[in-house]
């Protein structure tokens, strides 16, 4: 059962976290800092200290979060653009994470299977198909290696890719059903790490068998169940695996993307919830179909400059101009 006094609890922390907690001045700073460095490397063509580039580009995924943070939660604004530019980001991180495979085969990824699926299915919402595409190779070609570890705990991003596959009409090792046992089962027989894939998806599990029906009454009861499990876990702000965090803890992404495939699919979906969650103002974003693109960082802009000259096999120097 949902506690509710515990949940607004929670709300209130997860929602001053940007103000009384991470404080703009200091990821500002931070920003200048990877500027600095970002700007020095570029100017005088350092191969080989260009690793640092990726790094640096956390300080501008924190940027932007923290502009979102206070467009959206603080201020109350609808503003998309700071969100599409985290999500830029994560993508240019798979990207350039991909050109130091063999050259630091050890290096620490920049992101998670969580982030990736995530902007995975932003890029979708936002009908950025070519981005959207090249994402999805990326995952396809290096999933459950280094640069696309699936061992994770996450049962909202394991939801989300089998929706989307089921969605798209896509398969990840052959199957677009039940994915997550598929995994399991395959890399225990190759021995690989697959101790953390959940056995189970929860209500997930129940959403995906359903979530093409035609009864408008059944999906509300669906997304009425998953924005409970939803806010049990942010409820445990800080210590919950799953929604716990500051970045997206009270952000249903998961529930939103649902709500955009059935709309896409011509189906009706509810058009307006009473819970807490669904009323935040990070659920109340509109996001236009389809989204124009952002502005570019100018530093982000530097990097993907940078690797384009330097590196012939960069992945984005196979699809032209991206994001515009």
């Amino acid at each position: 059962m949902l506690n509710q006094k515990k949940l607004e609890l929670a709300y209130r922390r997860y929602s001053k976290n940007f103000v009384d907690g991470i404080k703009f001045e200091d990821v500002e700073e931070d920003y200048v800092d990877s500027q600095n460095e970002i700007t020095s490397i570029v100017d005088l063509n350092s191969v080989e200290k260009d690793h640092i580039l990726l790094i640096d580009l956390d300080s501008i995924s924190s940027y932007y979060l923290s502009k979102w943070k206070e467009d959206v939660l603080i201020n109350g604004e609808n503003n998309t653009e700071d969100l599409k530019k985290i999500m830029i980001v994560v993508f240019y991180q798979c990207m350039g994470q991909d050109l130091y495979k063999i050259r630091y085969p050890k290096m620490n990824v920049r992101y998670s299977f969580k982030d990736v699926i995530a902007t995975l299915i932003h890029f979708t919402m936002f009908g950025w198909e070519k981005e959207e595409q090249i994402l999805f190779d990326f995952i396809v070609e290096h999933f459950g290696e280094r640069l696309m570890n699936v061992n994770n705990w996450n049962k909202h991003a394991w939801f989300l890719l089998e929706l989307y596959l089921q969605y798209r009409n896509k398969t990840i090792v052959e199957t677009q059903h039940n994915l997550h046992i598929a995994v399991r089962e395959q890399f225990k027989e190759a021995e690989l790490e697959y101790g953390l894939i959940p056995e189970d998806l929860d209500i997930y599990t129940e959403v995906l068998e359903n979530w093409t029906t035609p009864q408008l009454d059944e999906i509300k009861t669906l997304i009425d169940k998953m924005s409970v499990f939803h806010s049990n876990l942010a409820s445990e702000l800080g210590e919950s695996i799953e929604f716990g965090d500051y970045g997206y803890g009270f952000y249903p992404y998961e529930i939103l993307f649902l709500i955009h495939v059935r709309k896409k699919n011509g189906l009706s979906v509810p058009d307006q919830f009473d819970d807490l969650l669904m009323n935040t103002p990070e659920a109340k974003m509109t996001i236009g179909d389809p989204e124009t693109y952002p502005e570019w960082d100018p530093l982000l802009r530097l990097v993907d400059n940078f690797y384009r000259k330097n590196y012939p096999g960069y992945i984005p120097n196979k699809h032209g101009e991206l994001f515009q």
